[in-house]
């Protein structure tokens, strides 16, 4: 897991005494992320990690969890229904015209998968050289698959499905995307044991964006330097990487 907090970088915390609550909004549809388990109950890396940041800064009896559809969270956020939104939104200029946010907690990655049948030479850039390599059509994964791998012959799919497909039937020798996605269906029964990942983790700010935030409004600027100290503090004494693993067993790096 990438280390985000430098240990010589201080944080001075904010005051949160006048602060009456501290509700934090996700969605329930982003596993392994948030999701509602067997007994209906709210889980997830987001759930365990707003659990931890409350107990960082000792106010767990101001936190509460609520769960909304997706795309009502930047509204709900807007009427005051909460105080931050932690569901893996992405970081914009638009956005940030209305909102702040937290250093970021969790960076994503992209990755390469191979079939395990396909020939390689070397790990890096070169290797891709003349291969057919799989990406979503129209995505941010095949505008970064040309920067990253000028030589390698991008073929766009409709979806994740249909790449998937081509890269088990050999029909590309590798596919790039979401390395959140690429761990889960490599290991999982789906691949049936064809595929491998491959190199990278691939990092690109310019691609992927800055990483996974909590998003607030915080006029008072309160609510972010104290996000901030907790998220240090997490990082530094290795709960975040704990409930990382917990939650991605598999890595995403």
């Amino acid at each position: 897991m990438p280390v985000l907090f430098d240990a010589q970088e201080r944080f001075p915390g904010g005051d949160l005494s006048s602060v009456p609550r501290i509700r934090f909004l996700m969605s329930v549809d982003f596993p392994p992320f948030n999701f509602t388990d067997q007994e209906g109950r709210l889980a997830g890396f987001h759930v365990d990690l707003v659990r931890e940041i409350c107990a960082q800064l000792k106010v767990e009896s101001k936190c509460q969890v609520q769960a909304l559809p997706f795309d009502e969270l930047e509204a709900a956020l807007e009427m005051g229904e909460g105080e931050a939104v932690i569901s893996g939104l992405a970081t914009t200029a638009d956005l940030r015209k209305s909102f702040t946010f937290s250093r970021p907690y969790l960076l994503m990655p992209a990755r390469l998968a191979v079939n395990k049948a396909a020939k390689f030479t070397g790990s890096g850039a070169d290797a891709l050289s003349g291969k057919k390599v799989g990406v979503v059509a129209g995505s941010r994964h095949e505008q970064m698959l040309k920067a990253f791998f000028p030589k390698a012959a991008a073929e766009g799919f409709e979806g994740y499905e249909p790449m998937y497909d081509a890269l088990k039937k050999g029909k590309v020798d590798a596919i790039f995307a979401d390395g959140l996605r690429l761990p889960f269906w490599v290991s999982g029964s789906a691949s049936e044991g064809c595929c491998a990942l491959f190199g990278g983790p691939y990092m690109s700010d310019r691609f992927l964006g800055e990483g996974l935030s909590i998003m607030t409004v915080d006029p008072d600027n309160v609510l972010v330097p104290a996000f901030d100290q907790a998220l240090a503090a997490l990082s530094r004494n290795g709960r975040l990487e704990e409930i990382y693993r917990r939650y991605f067993p598999y890595g995403l790096y």
